[in-house]
């Protein structure tokens, strides 16, 4: 392996001393041979020096190397910040003084880099730096590189040092843990969650209780209250072992992307951090969660077969943590026949895309297929940019041609989406802030009304 020699500052300053020196010399008349002499001396003995700095380092480093060790956590998520922590080990028995530069992946913003270390012998040293990463998917950390300074600090080597690693950034779970959070609280309404007050008012039996005011008289249970004493009830609950599948599109549409006013990234990670919440939601509830992708090459296409429990969710993450939008037109019939062929059971069907009105043709005979079979759900994201055009103060004729164009999109849109309902058709137009609630409301709403 090369090992390419650069002066340090320290060897260039001295270098430029004797430089200045020698000229200083000629200047106050000091003889031209006898400064060539000197000059020649120093730049032997310098040489020399340098040599056996050189020599002794490079033996030194290939005695006792610096070991370089990341600790690595589980797996990365989407626009969180995480401080990075990270040892050189140094085993031998000289001190060290090098420059860090750790190589991570171009998908992950860092701050902290490169790190000047003092690395003591027969030490660890932690170093520390913040990644936060950008985009989805695995990512890689390849070896690291050190500027090493030899040890009397005539001249600088790079090396590599530790191994090349790889991580996975998943979708940011913070909405599903404030989700659980404010739920164990009775706090839903804070994330505009929407509540029921009533009890009991579901399908599928729960258990038997002591009846409370409130409760329904036709739920007494007259053989229970007889053998009790007491009046006791019984409770129901939504009916349980239903299926909700989402079909995600992943065409051109859902990469559109708000900037840094959007901190969750594009529209299409906004979907997915939404579908995550309502497949959360829904497992929760004992009903069954499944996906498929449309929109790209067959290749790439992603299926999630329904099933429930505990372990479903970091399935489906798993199967979809890495899924990004491409720049291609999504055939929304195709999807409904795909669909069609291999969701058999009646279940609701969640649509997640970003209509334009002159989607309309294309997706309502995929709508119509969809509904034959089951109840659907078609959720689609509308730019935020849009509203904050249209709400901009009338200060200049171009901000008023603004305005209009702005309005006359949205109607435009409005009216073609409300095309799309019906008889009964279930529909959610919203900006991606609001998607995660608005689908959860929707979904409870399905549950309490027995639509499926």
């Amino acid at each position: 392996m090369r090992l390419p020699l650069i002066p340090s500052r320290a060897t260039l300053w001295t270098v430029a001393a004797a430089g200045g020196a020698a000229i200083v010399a000629l200047v106050a008349g000091v003889p031209y041979d006898t400064v060539v002499k000197a000059a020649i001396a120093a730049a032997i003995v310098g040489t020399l020096w340098a040599l056996v700095d050189i020599m002794r380092s490079m033996v030194a480093w290939r005695h006792m190397p610096l070991v370089w060790k990341r600790r690595m956590p589980a797996a990365l998520a989407l626009g969180v910040q995480h401080n990075l922590a990270c040892a050189l080990v140094n085993e031998g028995p000289n001190t060290w003084q090098v420059e860090l530069f750790d190589h991570v992946d171009p998908s992950l913003d860092f701050e902290g880099l490169p790190l000047k270390v003092l690395v003591p012998a027969q030490a660890r040293t932690e170093v520390h730096y913040l990644i936060v990463p950008r985009m989805r998917g695995p990512v890689s950390f390849e070896p690291a590189e050190l500027r090493v300074r030899t040890l009397h600090g005539t001249f600088e080597w790079v090396r590599r040092v530790g191994e090349k690693e790889s991580l996975r950034v998943y979708p940011n779970f913070a909405a599903v843990s404030r989700y659980a959070w404010l739920a164990s609280d009775r706090r839903l309404a804070d994330i505009g969650i929407k509540s029921y007050a009533q009890r009991g008012a579901g399908t599928d039996f729960k258990q038997l209780a002591d009846y409370q005011v409130g409760d329904a008289i036709r739920h007494i249970d007259w053989k229970a209250t007889l053998k009790h004493s007491r009046p006791i009830v019984r409770q129901f609950q939504d009916e349980r072992d239903q299926c909700v599948m989402f079909l995600l599109d992943c065409g051109r549409r859902m990469r559109a992307d708000e900037g840094p006013a959007s901190r969750n990234g594009s529209h299409f990670d906004e979907a997915l951090n939404a579908m995550m919440l309502l497949a959360y939601v829904a497992l929760k509830e004992g009903d069954e969660v499944g996906a498929m992708t449309f929109g790209t090459d067959a290749s790439d296409m992603r299926r999630f077969a329904p099933r429930k429990g505990n372990a479903a969710l970091n399935g489906l993450m798993a199967t979809l943590y890495d899924v990004q939008p491409k720049a291609t037109h999504s055939d929304y019939l195709l999807a409904a026949r795909d669909l069609m062929r291999v969701q058999h059971k009646r279940a609701l069907i969640v649509v997640l895309t970003n209509f334009r009105d002159e989607d309309a043709r294309e997706l309502e005979p995929a709508l119509q297929l969809l509904r034959s079979r089951h109840l659907v759900l078609l959720a689609s994201l509308r730019e935020r940019v849009l509203r904050e055009m249209a709400e901009q103060p009338l200060d200049t004729h171009r901000q008023v041609v603004e305005v209009a164009g702005a309005h006359l999109f949205a109607q435009t849109r409005s009216d073609a989406f409300q095309k799309l309902a019906g008889r009964d058709g279930l529909l959610i137009d919203v900006e991606p802030a609001h998607l995660p609630a608005e689908l959860v409301n929707r979904y409870r709403a399905v549950k309490r009304a027995g639509l499926l």
